[in-house]
């Protein structure tokens, strides 16, 4: 059973990258999850999220967490456990985290992510499946959360795209306070076959994705080959 997740940078939805997941599922017309929690379920969201979809072959659903127990008689760990592919929105991280630890979804997609069903997400929605990285979830400035750790590595999504995230997350990577991990450009993702890169795609050549790690007291930044999938 292979573990699988596809990482990008922007909580965006796009046909290219919702379709990448689907195929990665290797079924036909499989079914795929949104879980907008980040977004306080945004409305507008949710809707862009079924328009991307009905130009792929895909089954659409999207989990609420606002829920009572008279009207869902489902758990979300059976919700889950019947997709094929997960995908999570970005959004307030911590807000996200503090909400699935009190449900009991990150167990949900943790079991799921073991049994194959493909993970993926931008923003909020990359971040959370790593071990740490920063986030804007808390007043003032960009602050480190931590994540679920289904990959014992940091995470810095919108790469390119948010001039404090890149020299926040060499700073904090050379202090230790976070660990070597992977960046990902607004428009690139990086899917990782159990736990190893399996490849990079982008939208464009303008968008890549990274391995950063610290060597002799300075940063290095490892460009991972792209495909271009826009």
């Amino acid at each position: 059973m292979q573990r699988q997740l596809l990482v990008y940078g922007s909580g965006r939805h796009t046909v290219p990258f919702l379709d990448y997941m689907a195929k990665a599922t290797g079924k036909n017309k499989p079914n795929l999850c949104f879980i907008p929690t980040a977004s306080g379920e945004d409305p507008e969201y949710i809707k862009s999220f079924y328009e991307v979809c009905s130009q792929i072959d895909v089954v659409p659903h999207v989990m609420s967490v606002w829920i009572n127990s008279y009207d869902q008689k489902e758990s979300f760990e059976e919700i889950i456990l019947r997709m094929d592919a997960i995908v999570v929105g970005g959004g307030n991280t911590l807000n996200m985290l503090a909400i699935w630890k009190a449900q009991g979804i990150d167990v949900a997609l943790k079991k799921a992510y073991d049994n194959g069903v493909v993970m993926g997400g931008g923003s909020a929605g990359s971040l959370c499946w790593f071990n740490a990285g920063t986030t804007d979830s808390r007043p003032k400035e960009l602050s480190i959360v931590n994540g679920m750790s289904f990959i014992d590595k940091s995470h810095c999504p919108h790469y390119n795209s948010e001039t404090s995230r890149r020299p926040l997350y060499h700073k904090n990577i050379l202090s230790g306070k976070l660990s070597d991990g992977y960046a990902c450009d607004d428009r690139s993702a990086i899917h990782f076959i159990n736990e190893e890169v399996h490849t990079s795609v982008s939208l464009d050549e303008r968008n890549h994705s990274y391995y950063v790690h610290s060597k002799n007291g300075s940063i290095k930044e490892d460009k991972l080959e792209s495909k271009i999938i826009g």
